[in-house]
């Protein structure tokens, strides 16, 4: 599989790869490639919603009931402002962290955005094999809501350097194929001695 080159929000990829953001609708697969990247490379994992729950001290799903979906964005967006400061570290980014106005666009230099592309109906499967309901499928027709959703995001998540299929290949050979990026990346940046 070839990676699909995006947007890149303001710019192409990084010539210098200091962070890895995975980006994507749930159930795309952010946190199983991004584990398996984080050890291909060698660097730290970190993941927005995780990082959120420790935070917040509660499950997403209550925090959600408990003080709505706002605090819990606000709290998605500052996770997000700390760890993207963070080098050699691959982040897996919560499915609505991306769709702020200009995030995507004023991501820190160094970062490579790679969106993990996933169909809504394969979405509410992965989804619902992970345990309880997410928040925003906590409705009587999944699949219309995240069709819905999904299709508000699209052009966010657009915005990445790279797009990859998540249904085409498993968490190891995505992760496979961005590491083999970076690398080029790195070969790329690297000046030629002067003679």
């Amino acid at each position: 599989m070839t990676p699909v080159m995006g947007s890149g929000g303001m710019c192409g990829p990084p010539s210098e790869v200091r962070r890895v953001l995975l980006v994507g609708f749930m159930g795309s697969g952010k946190t199983r490639v991004g584990q398996a990247l984080a050890r291909r490379l060698g660097w730290s994992f970190r993941d927005f919603d995780q990082e959120v729950r420790a935070r917040a001290g509660l499950p997403i799903p209550d925090i959600f009931r408990q003080h709505g979906e706002a605090a819990f964005r606000d709290m998605e967006e500052r996770v997000g402002a700390d760890l993207l400061l963070e080098d050699r570290v691959v982040l897996a980014s919560g499915g609505g962290w991306p769709a702020a106005l200009g995030r995507m666009e004023e991501l820190p230099e160094g970062t490579l955005s790679v969106w993990l592309r996933v169909l809504p109906e394969e979405a509410v499967r992965r989804a619902r094999e992970e345990g309880p309901t997410r928040p925003l499928l906590a409705v009587p027709d999944p699949v219309a809501r995240a069709r819905q959703i999904l299709a508000e995001r699209e052009a966010c998540y657009g915005k990445a350097h790279l797009a990859l299929d998540s249904m085409e290949a498993g968490p190891e050979e995505l992760a496979r194929i961005i590491e083999r990026f970076v690398n080029e990346r790195r070969a790329e940046g690297v000046e030629p001695s002067s003679p």
